[in-house]
């Protein structure tokens, strides 16, 4: 099989879908990797030490593109989707959810598109979005404190605080991998944070972890109201695999959020939990409503992608390995998680939550 890499486009995207240890995985059974020069410079990676693992440097997207399975990071851009085609089975992160045109161009080019963020096991973890949630939920509460800042529209204090002064109110909106990480981060800083959770054994897990340093409540709306009041810091982090994230924040409750606030909503890839949020890039990342502070970047970790091409790679090289030995049709068929991460197929969509978000129909699998 051939395996294509391009250059990421979107803004300030600096990670790359494979790594020298996973050009040498494939290469050594028999597999081409085609890779467009300077792929992997912003993560680190040089041309000579993809080369050196048996990569095939190449110039353009063009000839990337016409690989028979292209790897990448984030979605396709509208300037890639005249690559789309029978046949061609794509590989990255989709979040189609809050992306419908891409969804229908998939569709009309018959794209194999198989989603890093659908791959669920049967026990409903998410092995190919986890490292990235873990890095997102850490950023964001660095992000958060930063933009607290007086300079930077904030309102001016410190998560942490000092002997004398209230340390800051941190609240995230859902207790899953992006939440527990921030809970980490903003545990660490000494803010004041609250977790909310529709799930009681996962609010459980939550206080054994951190014990009293954090304090955790029922997802509801009072109780989400309430919290976000008094909130210094919102942490938007609630995932439904492949459907549009649920609105937890309203219009209303915003406008009762002090000034110079900041939420930083990480679930703006599926189309965000806070409803005043729209997609932001790296080169301008935040906007303000009401006085509050939005931060809504959708590939945060592509600024720290070192660490977010490693974590990343390490688990995507073991399904990119069995796509390339078995062939797509009988690696999906072999393989649950990886059925399960299929949104579209042949012109259909064939992920119930992706197809319910963009309007089209559902298609079961049947490759």
């Amino acid at each position: 099989m051939i395996v294509g890499v391009p250059r990421e486009i979107k803004t300030r995207e600096y990670r790359v879908g494979i790594n020298p240890g996973g050009v040498l995985s494939l290469t050594r059974k028999g597999h081409q990797v085609c890779i467009q020069r300077g792929a992997g410079l912003g993560s680190g990676i040089s041309d000579e030490e993809l080369r050196r693992a048996g990569a095939r440097l190449v110039e353009t997207a063009e000839e990337v593109w016409a690989a028979d399975m292209v790897m990448k990071v984030k979605e396709p851009l509208p300037s890639e989707y005249r690559f789309f085609r029978p046949g061609l089975t794509l590989f990255t992160y989709l979040h189609l959810a809050a992306v419908p045109e891409l969804t229908r161009e998939l569709m009309k080019g018959g794209v194999r598109a198989i989603g890093y963020e659908t791959v669920q096991r049967s026990d409903g973890s998410l092995p190919l979005l986890r490292p990235m949630s873990e890095v997102a939920g850490r950023m964001a509460v660095q992000v958060g404190a930063t933009h607290l800042e007086k300079e930077r529209g904030g309102k001016g204090i410190l998560l942490g605080g000092v002997p004398g002064t209230r340390r800051g109110h941190v609240v995230i909106l859902g207790g899953g991998v992006v939440g527990a990480s921030a809970a980490r981060v903003a545990v660490g800083m000494g803010a004041q944070v609250i977790v909310l959770d529709v799930s009681h054994e996962r609010m459980a897990y939550l206080e054994d972890v951190f014990g009293a340093a954090i304090e955790t409540l029922y997802s509801n709306p009072h109780n989400v109201a309430q919290a976000c009041r008094q909130a210094d810091l919102i942490i938007g982090a609630v995932l439904l695999p492949g459907a549009k994230a649920p609105t937890l924040v309203d219009e209303q409750l915003l406008s009762e959020i002090e000034d110079g606030s900041v939420v930083v909503d990480v679930a703006v890839d599926q189309g965000g939990c806070i409803s005043t949020c729209r997609p932001t890039d790296h080169d301008h990342p935040t906007y303000v409503v009401d006085g509050v502070v939005h931060y809504c970047v959708a590939n945060m970790p592509g600024a720290v992608p070192y660490t977010s091409t490693l974590a990343l790679t390490n688990v995507t090289a073991l399904y990119a390995d069995e796509i390339c030995a078995l062939g797509v049709e009988q690696a999906v068929r072999a393989n649950a998680a990886l059925a399960r991460g299929v949104n579209t197929w042949d012109g259909a969509c064939v992920h119930r939550a992706v197809a319910e978000a963009a309007g089209v129909p559902f298609v079961p699998l049947e490759p």
